[in-house]
């Protein structure tokens, strides 16, 4: 605890420099760097928030604990009322103050690529694909963030084999991150005419979308292939070669992407696949830790590399690494994910803090 108070001192103490900066009038005259300091600044506020209502909580209990101490019954019963307003708002704070110390990745702040495949199951992995885009795509509208489609491979069966989205908003990367790896779900199918619980799986990878100048491509890296367009079954969609596959040669990274009608439009979506591919092995190259989350990401969509199970007929979600089980999963479908993700916030947050006595103590 006394380190947490430390940070929010901290935080407090560069609030209060970044407003001196921003208030020098050299600063006025170089708007890149004012609205860095603004950002960093905004940044900030959250935790400052918490952290000051934190503090304010704590006083008030101690002083309410010290009331008790008089000899006026009046005074102590006023005392124990008062802290049993006052002790309820601890844990919330806490956790609330957890999340925000979390370090912050350069990268949280970006817009995000979603990419969800089936794994094992065939056709209930592919059904399961399709669930978990719109679970996620329920969410993504209650926080106003705008979804755009760049590819996707359909079933027969109304199942989605591949599908890639663009995400934007407010702290997309930052809040969804931790969404990659192994999905396993746990169901009797829709065809299961003995009513036996079958077990499938879906990968999901996250990565922070790359702008231009992010990420610098050399149009001689670049191999450019055009086909027609197709569908369920490999049935043609299209008349006119308006699909595009483009390989980056140096890596043997390729992306296809044939949703949109128009070759240009349908170029410019996998090259924005590729650069946040290629922003992402960048990103692993300059960090280990990174590199290693990365590699055990997505794996090979076996049923042991699974980091959530959705157990339908228990109506249960578990998050393996968080050790976070809720009975709400028909909640969770349906885009209730802020309890799911604020428990696994939490459980990183901890990590962190386990990692950081464990430094302190070698």
């Amino acid at each position: 605890m006394s380190d947490w108070i430390e940070r929010i001192r901290e935080a407090e103490a560069r609030a209060v420099a970044l407003e001196e900066r921003m208030g020098d009038p050299a600063i006025a005259t170089q708007p890149a760097e004012l609205a860095k300091l603004g950002k960093e600044l905004a940044s900030l506020r959250p935790l400052l928030e918490a952290g000051r209502e934190y503090l304010s909580v704590l006083e008030s209990i101690r002083e309410a604990n010290e009331m008790l101490a008089d000899d006026d019954a009046e005074v102590q019963e006023l005392a124990r009322a008062e802290l049993g307003e006052l002790q309820p708002r601890v844990d919330p704070l806490e956790e609330a103050i957890r999340i925000l110390l979390i370090p912050r990745d350069p990268a949280d702040e970006k817009d995000a690529i979603l990419e969800i495949r089936a794994g094992t199951g065939g056709d209930e992995a592919a059904l399961f694909a399709a669930d978990l885009f719109r679970m996620y795509s329920r969410y993504f509208e209650a926080r106003h963030w705008k979804v755009e489609p760049i590819s996707q491979s359909e079933t027969d069966g109304g199942g989605l084999k591949e599908i890639i989205v663009s995400v934007s908003g407010e702290d997309v990367f930052g809040r969804l991150k931790y969404e990659k790896g192994v999905h396993r779900v746990q169901r009797v199918p829709s065809t299961e005419s003995q009513g036996r619980i079958h077990t499938s799986t879906c990968t999901v990878a996250i990565m922070p979308e790359a702008e231009e100048v992010d990420v610098a491509i050399a149009t001689a890296d670049l191999k450019i292939d055009v086909f027609r367009s197709s569908g369920p079954g490999g049935q043609s969609v299209n008349t006119t070669d308006s699909a595009v596959r483009i390989t980056h040669v140096p890596t043997g990274v390729v992306v296809i992407c044939q949703d949109e009608k128009s070759q240009h439009k349908n170029k410019a979506k996998a090259l924005k696949v590729l650069r946040s591919r290629l922003y992402e092995a960048q990103m692993e190259a300059a960090n280990k830790e990174r590199a290693d989350q990365r590699r055990a990401q997505v794996g090979t969509g076996e049923r042991s590399e699974k980091i959530r199970t959705y157990n339908f007929p228990q109506n249960r979600v578990t998050d393996h690494r968080a050790g976070l089980t809720l009975h709400k999963l028909d909640q969770v479908m349906e885009g209730s994910l802020q309890e799911l993700l604020d428990g696994l916030f939490l459980w990183v947050a901890a990590e962190q803090e386990k990692s950081l006595g464990e430094g302190a103590g070698a």
